[in-house]
């Protein structure tokens, strides 16, 4: 396929968990969580150019192209593998902003991995990572694409399969800030490690969500209303929700009652990224040509 028609998916994520651990001197948290892949998300599509130039055709309001997640992948993978061909990126746009679910990152972990497989830059998944690492503690997570679970600051990696579930991811409408979340004193810091074998969603939380409740009563709100049907949680610092669903069409009724100025959307949780599943594709579908 030209690569100027294929669409690269960034995935969401889920935190199923979120504690969190203790506080390094640098300030970086240290937690644990299990981060569930979806099979939804954004996508991404990649014409490649033989000058050096990264340009992202399709801005996102109010975010700066030099301070877009996307555009700081490419030029990072760019000068760290001497690549001398360039890129037109663009963005096919449907997670929130500030919803919790990974968006940013998710991109920034796409424009990695496609760009390493379409420059031949010949970087294996751990130099990627440590890459992403750069950009932000969820990146590395996206690079390796599979459901898992993280500790250290969400950067030490153990594969973890999931039953099949389906949820329904919900937001309310607004953004919150990760770094005013994780430097508010009332975020809780000290909650003891648990063994990852020993995970159950009703014996773990997160951190954040007490204190994002109380900041944002909509999230609260939305919470509120999710419990009535299904076990919920929100995911990272928020702003979304979700809810544990016993097939597509519970969830499909759920989203269709949600509140007013709430949207959202109906995800299967998987064990392989879309797009680790597409990459693996590319590489067979190359490999019989």
């Amino acid at each position: 396929m030209a690569t100027e028609l294929m669409w690269w998916p960034s995935p969401a994520k889920l935190n199923l968990f979120l504690h969190i651990t203790g506080r390094r001197q640098d300030g970086y948290h240290q937690l644990q969580s299990l981060f569930q892949m979806l099979d939804y998300g954004d996508s991404l599509n990649f014409d490649i150019t033989a000058d050096a130039r990264i340009e992202l055709i399709t801005p996102i309001p109010g975010v700066a192209n030099e301070d877009n997640l996307i555009v700081r992948a490419a030029r990072l993978l760019q000068a760290y593998s001497g690549a001398h061909q360039g890129c037109r990126i663009r963005l096919h746009k449907r997670l929130p902003m500030g919803g919790g679910i990974g968006g940013g990152s998710s991109n920034a972990a796409t424009t990695l991995v496609a760009l390493n497989h379409l420059w031949q830059c010949g970087l294996n998944v751990q130099e990627l990572a440590q890459l992403g690492l750069q950009l932000g503690a969820d990146v590395p997570v996206f690079v390796h694409g599979d459901t898992a679970f993280a500790s250290g600051v969400g950067e030490t990696l153990t594969p973890a399969p999931q039953a099949q579930k389906y949820f329904l991811v919900a937001n309310p409408g607004i953004e919150v800030s990760t770094a005013k979340i994780f430097n508010h004193p009332d975020l809780p810091r000290h909650t003891a490690p648990i063994n990852w074998q020993d995970y159950r969603f009703e014996t773990t939380v997160n951190d954040c969500e007490k204190l994002v409740c109380t900041m944002h009563p909509q999230v609260a709100n939305l919470l509120h209303w999710l419990l009535e049907y299904a076990p919920s949680r929100m995911t990272g610092t928020g702003s979304s929700l979700f809810a544990i669903c016993d097939d597509q069409n519970q969830a499909e009724n759920l989203l269709s009652q949600l509140p007013k100025r709430c949207h959202g959307f109906v995800a299967k949780g998987c064990n392989q990224s879309p797009l680790q599943q597409m990459l693996d594709r590319v590489r067979n579908a190359n490999q019989t040509i």
